[in-house]
């Protein structure tokens, strides 16, 4: 049976992104714990990134645009096993190689994590997680950049810049 995300066990980390703790999800977001997460960005071959829209029962930024997908690293997996299995959960991306892109730190009132950031090339078809993702498009980068697609999600959309800081290099597609 699958745990459900509250009381899902994540890797807490301290201010150098070390483990300290595995604690439930629950406590990490009631308490703002620093921890681990991942982000992938899905192209298509025009370079286009996927965006997804939010449900509306997510426990961080419910009913946003996303863009990337995602989550928090479980106690004892890699970012990479992470990525992977968020990946598939959430869009049904399978067989895909996510090439690892940078890491990087968002804090607000509500989120601190250490992020890495991943991208791939998959143009569907996609298999939408009905408890986390209401619906997918693709969008242009620079209809994206111009703030054409909002509300976004304040984490991704910091690693969005950061991914775009990188250079055209950094975008498949």
């Amino acid at each position: 049976m699958p745990t459900l995300a509250g009381e899902e066990i994540v890797t807490v980390v301290d201010d150098e992104n070390r483990p300290v703790a595995a604690l439930p999800r629950r406590r990490v977001r009631r308490e703002n714990l620093p921890h681990r997460a991942t982000f992938i960005f899905v192209f298509d071959r025009k370079g286009r990134v996927l965006v997804q829209r939010r449900t509306a029962i997510k426990d961080l930024y419910p009913g946003r645009y996303d863009l990337a997908a995602g989550g928090v690293v479980a106690a004892g997996e890699s970012y990479e096993a992470c990525a992977k299995r968020e990946a598939a959960e959430e869009l049904g991306i399978r067989d895909t190689v996510l090439e690892p892109k940078l890491d990087f730190y968002y804090e607000d009132e509500r989120a601190r994590c250490f992020g890495r950031v991943f991208t791939c090339v998959h143009e569907g078809p996609f298999t939408l997680q009905a408890e986390e993702v209401v619906s997918v498009a693709f969008h242009d980068v620079d209809e994206i950049a111009a703030g054409r697609i909002a509300p976004l999600t304040p984490d991704t959309r910091l690693a969005f810049e950061r991914l775009a800081a990188l250079g055209p290099a950094a975008v498949p597609g």
